[in-house]
């Protein structure tokens, strides 16, 4: 037999001769012990089983942080809702209390005065820029008349131009068909008060020779006797005094902003009440609701 050609038969003989005393070692090793042959296996297993783990609890990590994320976001919008609603609730009671001021000032400037008057509120503002006009909340019904006084705290705002049985339009002495006799209070100088626009006013015939500068203070004369005498009406803004005019020109701003303005008094009587020389005038600038925030602090 030629052992140099191999063969199927002799390749299975030297197989059987090198695997028999193999596995005769690995028979007499402990139960415990590990086979060589396993280990590869063993090792790949180990690291499969390892990344699967590792993946896994990503995977939880995620879920659990995405979770996490989605009850954050519904607590941030519950917090923010009842932020909001704190807010609401903050803005009503600052709304209350100044209220509460206005009425205080209204109820104090009523009982210092001899005046009849009646309080009303006010209702709409007109938005056209053809008339200035506010409607109340006062008419025929609670004694109001056409030509009555109406004011607010800070000065006068016009009078009742068309009254009905349950409301009132208000004509502002800022209209162009508004007059009001009017005076300086510093030198005492005389003149009319037109509406001019929606923002602003006029005083007309004042005569050159008088004495107005930027800053006086004009008055209601009380000639007519639907407004006290010497109730604010506007602060001087502008004084020309041109030789081809035969009077001054004089721009006036109204003391009371009827934008701002919420509640007014009807005077029905004015009693020939002279706030320049009473002994115990009422204020009629009333301070703003925080000078006297800061008043009643001190």
């Amino acid at each position: 037999m030629n052992w140099l050609n191999f063969d199927l038969r002799k390749g299975f003989l030297i197989a059987l001769v090198v695997l028999i005393p193999l596995i005769s070692i690995n028979t007499q090793q402990s139960p415990r012990a590990t086979g060589w042959y396993n280990k590869p296996f063993s090792w790949i297993a180990e690291k499969i089983q390892t990344s699967l783990f590792a993946f896994s609890e990503s995977i939880h990590g995620t879920t659990r942080l995405y979770l996490n994320l989605v009850n954050i976001k519904r607590e941030n919008a519950e917090l923010k809702k009842e932020n909001d609603q704190f807010k609401i609730q903050l803005q009503l009671f600052e709304e209350l209390k100044k209220e509460n001021l206005r009425m205080s000032l209204l109820l104090d400037f009523k009982e210092k005065t001899k005046m009849e008057m009646i309080a009303a509120r006010i209702m709409s503002r007109d938005l056209l820029d053809d008339h200035a006009t506010i409607q109340i909340d006062k008419g025929l019904d609670h004694g109001l008349k056409a030509g009555q006084a109406v004011i607010a705290l800070g000065g006068a705002l016009g009078h009742v131009f068309r009254p009905q049985a349950k409301t009132s339009l208000v004509l502002l002495l800022t209209d162009r068909f508004s007059v009001i006799d009017g005076v300086i209070g510093r030198s005492r100088a005389r003149g009319i008060v037109e509406g001019k626009n929606l923002n602003g006013c006029a005083l007309k015939y004042v005569e050159k020779s008088e004495d107005v500068k930027a800053g006086d203070l004009v008055l209601t004369s009380g000639l007519d006797n639907i407004f006290p005498k010497g109730f604010p009406i506007a602060i001087v803004e502008n004084v020309e005094n041109k030789s081809f005019q035969a009077s001054l020109r004089v721009d006036l701003k109204p003391v009371a902003d009827p934008d701002k303005v919420e509640e007014v008094f009807i005077i029905t009587n004015a009693k020939q009440v002279d706030l320049t020389i009473s002994s115990n005038p009422v204020a009629p600038i009333a301070p703003s609701p925080n000078e006297s925030e800061k008043n009643q602090s001190l």
